[in-house]
């Protein structure tokens, strides 16, 4: 049975100054860069990146069934919300979403409970270090694999054809093919901009990733047999 992640108040605060250390060098890697003795409590992980509607998080459900270890994915914004006495419907806001500086700038401004991308990935970037020193797990987007070390963890990209994710969204959310296009290629745009100003990565470039795969080809279940296969080798 999966073990549920318990923070420890010394790993939190080791975090929280790595994740300083982070925001300083705008977006290097955490631990990497940061101290030796955090970076060697960080424990194996898979990462996987996706395209909208491609079912990334399905599959890291196989994944971790298969591999016997939690998931984080929406999740982690309980994680935040709780952690920081945050408005989870705020955190909805800005989670992989383009950072627009009016929003950021004038909307603290104008509303106190409004969070700004930056504040948003300092303390995810916290709640995935403290997590990282707990346990083994499968993350999903959210740049994961650009805060924690490579060669610790399995970085995973799965895609699909545009016609193959408008037809899950709009399967799963009940819209029209147009609306679930229009909604696929938004959020493309959010999560390739969120990867791009925090991390400094394109998130389509094949080479950041250990394996690309194409679900739409193989199915979700052969996917993640995939992945797990490959991290236990």
């Amino acid at each position: 049975m999966k073990e549920q992640v318990r923070e420890d108040p010394k790993i939190i605060a080791a975090a929280e100054r790595q994740m300083q250390a982070w925001s300083m060098s705008a977006g290097s890697n955490v631990a990497l860069d940061g101290s030796v003795a955090i970076a060697a409590r960080l424990k194996p992980y898979v990462a996987i990146s996706r395209e909208a509607g491609a079912g990334g998080s399905p599959v890291a459900e196989i994944v971790g069934g298969i591999l016997g270890w939690e998931v984080l994915d929406r999740n982690i914004l309980d994680r935040v919300s709780q952690r920081y006495k945050l408005p989870r419907q705020m955190l909805e806001m800005v989670d992989e979403t383009q950072a627009n500086w009016a929003y950021d700038i004038l909307g603290t401004w104008l509303d106190p409970k409004v969070i700004p991308h930056e504040k948003y990935v300092i303390h995810l970037g916290h709640v995935v270090l403290a997590a990282a020193c707990q346990a083994s797990l499968v993350y999903v987007g959210r740049g994961v694999q650009f805060l924690l070390p490579r060669d610790r963890g399995l970085a995973v990209r799965i895609i699909a054809s545009e016609s193959y994710r408008a037809n899950r969204i709009a399967e799963r959310e009940g819209i029209s093919l147009k609306a679930a296009t229009k909604k696929m290629h938004n959020m493309d745009i959010g999560r390739r901009a969120f990867v791009q100003r925090f991390f400094h990565q394109n998130i389509d470039d094949p080479h950041l990733y250990d394996m690309v795969i194409n679900v739409e080809r193989c199915g979700p279940q052969a996917t993640a047999e995939s992945i797990a296969a490959s991290f236990n080798r």
